[in-house]
């Protein structure tokens, strides 16, 4: 943080006017404009956007994005059942189900245990165009998953572990002919190698702070990875289960349905939404001079990201930057193209990442057979005028 500070100052001092690569300071390092810089609108985001939809909902301005991790009053935010409230002295996580010993553990009981800390980012499943608002990073602290369940002490026949928040509302269930109506809680599983591994987090800080009541106060479930949906805000139980879970948001709200070729046919495949696609995105262009800076993010499921590329227009791919400050392997990550010689008029502008597993960021042609517009992981062209 002081490296950071220091050169915010050096661009709020003035430097900047003489180009920071003269100073050896690749400008992607500041996040935030420097004063010799213009931002250029993109063209293809109306002015009056909506950045906040909805009281429990914060759709973050990636245009304005200022540092590695997302202040938690700046954190995207979306939900099904509101905000609920929780006394934090009375809070009692419970773990039941397949284990030798239930658990009923208050925060200070999770606050005692091995704390440990992770910078991770994720976006909502439903992130896409025009403005890719619904993602953040941030610096989580808590005690990993797995030694909660260890002392619950799992037992062999668990086959999932189910992860209810405090959250809850009415819903209608259809069976065949019939409707009922019930009360339920927001619930997602997660497989039993996935919670017994070393990576979920159970949270109760972030950037630092106790968690905010729009994060899940007192109390989220972090799974590093993973699309946003997963990450269980206001967690207040466990449940180990052999049976599959099959409740409203996880069997039948998100699902991808795409076509896929199987043996020369085309098949029609539902999948679960779990682990984050390989995904970049230009968030913004400046201007100082005869000289554009292209900022960008990629996102992922920690796979090692190969490479990021920008192309303008029709022209070549060429390679980005990557900002060493989001090396961390859950991190979202910058990149930076600088772009000189532009000529005036309308231009368009498309990144695209390639993880170290092969996987390319697929075009929105090479997508058309998805027919949910969940996991939207397309290339983004975005248009500005010079």
């Amino acid at each position: 943080m002081t490296k950071q500070a220091s050169r915010r100052a050096i661009l709020k001092g003035g430097l900047a006017a003489a180009g920071l690569s003269a100073l050896g300071i690749p400008e992607w390092m500041v996040p935030a404009l420097a004063e010799s810089e213009t931002l250029v609108p993109f063209t293809d985001i109306p002015e009056s956007f909506p950045l906040a939809t909805a009281p429990d909902r914060r759709i973050i301005d990636v245009r304005k994005i200022e540092g590695v991790l997302t202040p938690a009053d700046q954190f995207f935010t979306t939900q099904h059942y509101g905000h609920p409230v929780i006394d934090a002295s009375a809070f009692r996580l419970k773990v039941s189900g397949l284990v030798g010993r239930p658990l009923s553990l208050s925060i200070d009981d999770l606050r005692r245990m091995r704390r440990v800390e992770l910078v991770a980012g994720f976006e909502c499943s439903g992130n896409r165009r025009p403005m890719q608002g619904l993602c953040s990073n941030g610096r989580w602290t808590g005690v990993p998953l797995h030694l909660v369940l260890e002392q619950a002490g799992v037992r062999p026949s668990f086959r999932e572990a189910v992860f209810f928040g405090a959250d809850r509302g009415e819903e209608e269930v259809e069976f065949r002919a019939n409707k009922y109506t019930v009360v339920q809680q927001f619930g997602r599983s997660l497989p039993r190698e996935m919670a017994l591994a070393r990576e979920p987090l159970l949270a109760y800080a972030l950037n630092g702070a106790p968690l905010t009541r729009a994060q899940g106060a007192p109390l989220r479930l972090i799974v590093p990875g993973w699309y946003g949906v997963a990450n269980v805000k206001w967690l207040s139980a466990i449940h180990l289960q052999e049976a599959q879970y099959l409740g409203k948001f996880q069997a039948r709200w998100y699902r991808t349905l795409k076509g896929e070729l199987i043996d020369g046919e085309l098949k029609w495949v539902e999948t679960a939404i779990t682990r984050m696609q390989p995904k970049s995105f230009i968030a913004r262009v400046t201007r100082a001079g005869d000289r554009f800076t292209v900022f960008g993010i990629a996102l992922g499921d920690g796979t090692p990201i190969r490479s990021v590329e920008v192309r303008i227009d029709d022209g070549p791919w060429h390679e980005a930057a990557l900002d060493p400050a989001t090396a961390e392997k859950y991190s979202w990550k910058f990149f930076t193209y600088v772009w000189s010689g532009a000529a005036p008029g309308e231009h368009t502008l498309v990144s695209r990442v390639t993880d170290a597993a092969g996987r390319v960021q697929p075009t929105a042609e090479e997508l058309q057979n998805k027919k949910t517009f969940l996991e939207d992981n397309s290339q983004f062209p975005r248009k500005i005028v010079i």
